[in-house]
């Protein structure tokens, strides 16, 4: 059976997306994924309560195929998600169907608080839960290491099982300066990893387009997908910059395309996304991502 596209599925069918499936579907949409994270008790164009939409929604409406949620410990208490705008929920399971998309979690390996700390008991609650992605990464200043992340991703791994979705890697220095090399980002792969995350050039500096390619062939091969990611504050850019980094990004093989939380409180600039997206995919699919968003009822 042939593997279907993320780019492919309908409202519904996106939203149950999970797991290995959720990374063979990105695999096979050769490089047309958008993602976008947000704060996950944000919802930034809200005039008076009530009366707004959750940066989740907004992030969909504008052409996202997953929503991964950061800072995660500022919307749920341990039972249930409270995000402003949007209502409560049991599950992630319960918010991928309500904004018809797959919805991820960001964990880290530093000193965080707890339930955003990437340890094997607070991922199988996510998973569990319904987080369709976990991705391992580091905020900034949390002083983040590859070692680190290596070393988590091989515990999550071990916890989870090969189902799970871990994707792994820095999408700037996190305060702590290394160089992004292929060997570090291939350890990933090599610790359990079906994802590996890295800046996109023109984002980091010394991350170059010959760097970026040599390293996503060499994840790919490894058998994990790349997502290239904006996390540098240039998500909120001018427009003008989005032929730059997308094509780069295209030429060099990226699966998937990552835009940070840093403009608008908690997401990026929704237009450098819809811009991005038309892009790497054209109008056609951009424009039907987005007309399969919107609130259902719950």
């Amino acid at each position: 059976m042939t593997q279907q596209r993320i780019l492919d599925l309908d409202r519904d069918r996106l939203a149950g997306l999970r797991g290995r499936s959720l990374t063979r579907a990105v695999a096979a949409a050769e490089g047309r994924t958008m993602v976008a994270e947000v704060f996950a008790e944000r919802a930034a164009l809200s005039p008076a309560p009530g009366s707004g939409v959750h940066n989740a929604e907004l992030v969909a409406a504008f052409g996202a195929d997953i929503v991964i949620l950061n800072l995660i410990e500022r919307a749920w208490d341990g039972e249930r998600l409270r995000l402003p705008e949007l209502g409560e929920f049991a599950s992630f399971t319960e918010l991928a169907r309500a904004i018809g998309r797959p919805v991820g979690v960001n964990l880290e390996p530093g000193d965080v608080p707890e339930i955003r700390r990437a340890r094997p008991d607070t991922a199988k609650r996510l998973v569990d839960l319904g987080a369709a992605l976990l991705c391992v990464t580091a905020n900034p200043g949390t002083g983040g290491s590859y070692a680190a992340m290596a070393r988590v991703t091989g515990e999550l791994r071990a916890a989870l099982g090969d189902d799970a979705a871990i994707w792994s890697g820095k999408m700037h220095h996190a305060g702590h300066p290394e160089r992004v090399t292929t060997g570090r980002l291939t350890a990933l792969v090599e610790a359990g990893a079906d994802g590996v995350v890295m800046p996109l050039p023109g984002t980091l500096p010394g991350v170059t387009r010959e760097l970026a390619a040599e390293a996503v062939a060499a994840v790919q091969d490894a058998g994990a997908v790349v997502m290239g990611a904006i996390g540098t504050s240039q998500e909120g850019s001018h427009i003008d910059v989005v032929p730059q980094l997308a094509l780069n990004a295209k030429e060099a093989g990226f699966d998937a395309h990552h835009f940070g939380d840093s403009f608008i409180p908690g997401m990026c600039d929704p237009e450098l996304l819809y811009a991005y997206s038309v892009a790497v995919r054209g109008r056609r699919h951009t424009w039907n991502r987005m007309a399969l968003g919107g609130r259902r009822a719950r």
